[in-house]
């Protein structure tokens, strides 16, 4: 995606631009977590939507640039934001991924190649693709579809909304 650029180092947020839909856009509760590397720097950004009232999020969307330990998942294996999912759920269930499919996807225009991930737990559904700046978006999502439209809703997110303190 042209539109995605580095950002400069600074240890109060993420280094690279993080894609998601805006706060301001959804109707429910949002919440942000930085994973941070013994450095300091940024090694990853999910959000978390509830618009479960609190009984649980909607769908989480993570933002993993190259060389994210988060990123590295053996065969099989489900993702990191889909982890977080189920942890937010309090669901411990054993899931695996037993397919994927990739699909081809616009957005404005970009054309995305999506992977769609075949859980075994049919109530989760999840998607990644990877951007122009080598960050890998997932986005998983409970008890809902995800569907073509939903990519038409993500953008960058300003920098000031991940600052601490």
């Amino acid at each position: 995606m042209s539109f995605l650029r580095r950002r400069s180092a600074t240890p109060a947020g993420p280094d690279f631009d993080v894609l998601a839909m805006d706060p301001g856009d959804w109707p429910g509760n949002l919440g942000a977590g930085l994973l941070p590397a013994p450095d300091g720097s940024c090694q990853g950004v999910f959000l978390r939507y509830d618009l479960f009232g609190g009984r649980g999020p909607a769908m989480i969307i993570g933002n993993l640039p190259e060389g994210s330990p988060a990123r590295d998942v053996a065969e099989g294996e489900i993702p990191f934001e889909v982890a977080q999912l189920l942890l937010a759920l309090e669901n411990d269930e054993e899931i695996t991924v037993v397919g994927t499919e990739d699909v081809p996807v616009m957005q404005g225009d970009n054309l995305l190649i999506v992977r769609r991930l075949k859980l075994s737990e049919g109530r989760i559904s999840c998607v990644q693709f990877d951007r122009s700046d080598n960050v890998l978006v997932t986005i998983a999502a409970w008890d809902r579809p995800i569907t073509d439209d939903l990519y038409a809703l993500l953008k960058p997110l300003p920098a000031e909304l991940f600052q601490q303190g």
